[in-house]
């Protein structure tokens, strides 16, 4: 200490003269017209100017300040004030303004700037001096910002001719260097203050020119020089922009040369530096906030490891997105898991909630921070009434506040005393936080946020653990059930546990038969719950009771459920009944079909007399034998479309001679074929496979090796599209119907990476009831329903997941058609109650970072509706046509002459597709002479033909 008194009274005369020449500049630097504005002294505050401009800023700030005298959290109405009290020059009501602002939120840099200014150039004398560092010191710790403690590092220079300037000014630059040294792009001007800082003052330690320094003299000069050299070399290790300007600017100080080991430091940090170019680059070139190019640079500094360069990031992240709770909570943890440094992580957590005072898991982690680092419990207590005060945007945030202040206190309890002021303060705060709940919470969102009674259920915990009070346990769990929680099992369970725990069988029995009473959910579990207490505590009289009170209660709530279920299957057949009459009015309202006409003329009678020659009259169209309803898989099955089985196609031009007598001999044997096969083909000995890969290569000779073990197969046959494509559908028949039975246990069996579909092979016109959903429609209360499992969930995982609560019979993970998982399940078990416990102890469980969600299957009924068969099926199963869809042609021209879209005559007038009864057709045709009817393709070409 003597040696820094000594080396500062021989500095100060020179000092002084730095000083001056120093302030001069930065007073040079400051904009005049600010400067005459603010230099208004405050007897002159209130004096009233004429000019209109004046008087209406007068106005405007009366009204803001009566608008914050309302709402005081209005930031916008704030910064609008300020403005204009700065503007008006009316400082004393300005410092009120900014002091009320600070302490409701955090300043912004803009803010704080204009502040530290403002005070700087009032200052007269050195108490004014100390009242600007408190101000800084307030000013650097909203946000981590270069250019604050910039302006505080300039500051603290002018002071550093009074005893201890000098050290004080230096340890403001480490506090700065520390706080934003490692800014990447603002960094560099802290360290070059710094370091000019030190120039300047070993510039005046340094001796005349030709003369001989002292002993004292050299020691200052080679400590001072020493300091140059340590700064030059800390930068140089951290990467900053324009790197290599400071490294040439030390090769030219540096007498001796850039050592060795500052060059190596400085070419590591200039490797970083190019490892967050593209980041900053990125910063430089997007618009604000850049949050999505902050969370890329943060992700890349936590991979890199460095805390400290971390935090910085963080700081600079923040200051532009400082209304972002989830980048506060993300900054927040890590400080606490990996810093672990008191003021920093408390700072953090402060800045925090005032940011985002209405985020609850920022006071909940700022709390647990506080407990953590061991602050004493009236701080504790006031960062908790600040919360309380925050204004939450929801009841449920109020209830985990709460838990978490009680947990605080519940830790402080020393429950081995039998009395102690903690385990008093910590029964008041439980009986304030229910009174708060109550009122204040019910009153502002119409709830309390703790439908359960965490709160209470804990506090009987606490007593019937911690302090033996089976009475004021008992107490609260009869208040929690006349909150509405007494027709839930899962309360009545807690309560049994409570005093199974803690209690006596008296009691466990008395909470077992009011759940039995009570209860309206899971009734079944509730009973054997009871049963099973009663064959382990109680007497024969005692398992009597509970059996009569058991099967009452069951039969009850049977006889309610069959009553509920007949009420839904009445509305079930109401819906069917409304959906047929639909469907009958729907059909009623299609025109009838026209019969074929005897005599056609033209050459396209011609064509269709031969078409119906050669397949004959009575020839059943394929789209005629596709009825019924129900899926795409169940239409398939109800005949054999495709090329097997196809009659081939007549020819389009007339052949020589002889021709169409052959080519009737030819089709001959595939007829007769058609019709023995027809003949032999029993469906009770057949099965329908669906769901087949396209590009499955001989599909006979697969589906033979699958079913080989089912019986012996008689024949299969697969379905080909007329280009000879297979349809993934084909038929299976076994010569012995016992063979069905088998070959349908092969259902969703895995091919080519689908799951195959095998379904009795059953003709719906003969059976127009049959369903080939074989699942259950209906509730299944022996069985769960899981959703939210993760598509890489196992048979085997779910069963190990499942059979601590009974024994499981069954397991169907379901997918679609591709064979593909759709993350749910269905578990059956052995019987109704085991299927309860597990939902009640699945429920809301996690699997791989997914929360579980399970209930008893109750799956929808299927409403099966009238479908038209799509035409990509009846497509396949029609004979090629020798004309287009609706008779036009292939090229879908139109041949209607030009002549006929013109009116031809008054009485024969065409409109909209319909022709009045002056038109008359050919032979054979149908005319009402009061009736429009619908053009046909005939009606035109007999108009042609007329024409």
């Amino acid at each position: 200490m003597a040696a820094t008194s000594n080396e500062e009274q021989t500095l100060l005369p020179d000092i002084k003269e730095e000083t001056e020449g120093m302030e001069r500049e930065m007073e040079s630097e400051e904009d005049e017209e600010e400067r005459m504005r603010v230099e208004h002294s405050e007897e002159d505050e209130d004096d009233e100017d004429t000019s209109e401009d004046e008087r209406e800023n007068e106005a405007e700030i009366q009204r803001l300040e009566e608008q914050l005298s309302i709402n005081a959290f209005d930031y916008n109405c704030h910064v609008d004030l300020i403005k204009l009290l700065r503007q008006e020059g009316k400082l004393h009501r300005l410092r009120k303004a900014r002091q009320k602002m600070s302490e409701l939120f955090p300043l912004t840099e803009e803010i704080w700037l204009d502040w530290l200014k403002d005070e700087i150039r009032l200052t007269e004398d050195e108490s004014d001096r100390e009242k600007v560092y408190e101000l800084s010191e307030r000013a650097v710790k909203d946000y981590v910002c270069p250019e604050i403690w910039l302006e505080y590092v300039q500051y603290s220079i002018g002071g550093m001719g009074a005893e201890g300037g000098i050290e004080r000014v230096r340890s403001i630059f480490e506090r700065a260097l520390t706080a934003v040294g490692l800014h990447v792009t603002k960094g560099t001007s802290i360290w070059e203050a710094y370091r000019e800082f030190e120039i300047a003052i070993l510039s005046t330690v340094q001796p005349p020119p030709g003369s001989v320094p002292s002993q004292e003299q050299q020691k200052l000069l080679t400590a001072q020089l020493q300091r140059i050299h340590t700064l030059f070399k800390r930068q140089l290790a951290v990467p900053l922009m324009d790197m290599e300007g400071t490294f040439a600017e030390y090769s030219d100080w540096a007498d001796d040369g850039v050592p060795e080991t500052v060059t190596h430091q400085y070419r590591r940090a200039l490797q970083q530096m190019q490892k967050c170019k593209p980041y900053e680059e990125a910063l430089l070139v997007s618009e604000p906030p850049k949050l999505a190019e902050y969370q890329a640079y943060i992700d890349f500094e936590m991979k890199e490891g460095d805390p400290a360069r971390v935090q910085i990031i963080f700081e600079r992240a923040l200051a532009e997105n400082c209304l972002v709770p989830d980048l506060w909570i993300k900054y927040t943890a890590y400080l606490d898991r990996q810093l672990k440094i008191k003021d920093v992580v408390l700072s953090a957590h402060e800045r925090a909630v005032r940011n985002c005072p209405w985020t609850m898991g920022l006071w909940k982690s700022y709390l647990l921070a506080l407990e953590r680092h061991r602050e004493d419990h009236q701080t504790v207590t006031d960062v908790f009434e600040k919360a309380l005060n925050a204004g939450f945007i929801q009841a449920t945030d109020y209830v985990d506040i709460w838990q978490s202040y009680l947990d605080y206190l519940r830790r402080r309890v020393d429950f081995s005393k039998e009395w102690s002021r903690e385990l008093d303060e910590l029964r008041a705060a439980f009986t304030r936080s229910l009174d708060y709940l109550k009122q204040d919470v019910e009153e502002r969102f119409s709830e309390s946020g703790d439908l359960s009674c965490t709160i209470m259920q804990i506090w009987a915990r606490i007593e019937a653990l911690h302090c033996k009070n089976m009475q004021k346990a008992r107490e609260l769990w009869d208040s929690i059930m006349t909150k509405g929680n007494a027709k839930y099992a899962n309360m009545w369970l807690e309560y049994y546990n409570l005093e199974r725990s803690h209690g006596d069988a008296t009691h466990c029995r008395k909470a077992l038969h009011r759940a039995v009473q009570c209860t309206s959910d899971y009734p079944e579990h509730v009973c054997e719950v009871l049963l099973s207490f009663e064959r382990v505590e109680g007497s024969l009289e005692d398992w009597d009771g509970a059996v009569q009170k058991t099967e009452t209660k069951l039969n009850r709530v049977n006889e309610q459920r069959a009553r509920v279920a007949e009420k839904e299957a009445f509305i079930a057949r109401q819906e069917e009944e409304k959906a047929e009459h639909k469907r009958k009015a729907k059909a009623d309202k299609k025109p009838q079909k026209k019969s074929q006409k005897a005599n056609r003329s033209g050459d396209k009678r011609k064509a269709e007399d031969e078409y119906e020659e050669e397949w004959g009259e009575d020839a059943e169209l394929p789209s005629k034998r596709h009825k019924g309803d129900g899926d795409a898989a169940e239409e398939l099955m109800e005949t054999e479309s495709g090329l097997f089985g196809r009659r081939p196609l007549p020819p389009r031009k007339n052949g020589p001679p002889g021709y169409r007598k052959n080519q009737q001999g030819a089709t001959e044997a595939p007829r007769q074929t058609q019709d023995m096969s027809q003949e032999q083909r029993k469906d009770e000995n057949s099965i329908f496979v669906s769901n087949l890969p396209f590009n499955l290569e001989d599909p006979e000779s697969k589906l033979r090796e699958l079913f080989r073990t089912c019986g012996t197969i008689q024949q299969v046959r697969p379905v080909f599209t007329p280009k000879g494509v297979f349809r993934g559908y084909c038929y299976v028949q076994f010569e012995d119907r016992l063979a069905v039975p088998e070959a349908l246990k092969l259902d969703r069996l895995d091919v080519n990476s689908r799951p195959m579909f095998v379904s009795p092979c059953v003709d719906k016109n003969k059976n127009p009831d049959f369903k080939v959903f074989k699942f259950n429609t209906s509730m299944e209360k022996h069985k769960i329903f899981i959703s939210g499992l993760p598509y890489t969930c196992t048979k085997e995982q779910l069963e190990q997941l499942c059979k601590e609560h009974g024994t499981i019979k069954a397991i169907r993970l379901v997918t679609n058609r591709s064979g593909k998982p759709k993350g749910l399940a269905y578990v059956e078990y052995e019987n109704e109650t085991q299927a309860s416990q597990a939902v009640l102890k699945l429920d809301g469980t996690m699997l791989e970072n997914l929360k579980l969600s399970v209930a008893i299957s109750n799956p929808p009924s299927r409403k099966i509706e009238d479908k038209v068969v799509p035409s990509r099926i009846l497509g396949a199963a029609m004979p090629r046509q020798l004309q287009g869809a609706r008779g036009k042609g292939r090229t879908q021209i139109s041949l209607l002459p030009r002549s006929l879209h013109r009116q031809s005559t008054p009485d024969a007038k065409a409109e909209n597709g319909t022709v009045t009864d002056g038109v008359h057709g050919g032979p054979g045709t149908t005319n009402l002479a009061t009736q429009t009817k619908t053009l046909s393709n005939e009606d035109f070409a007999r108009m042609l033909l007329k024409k």
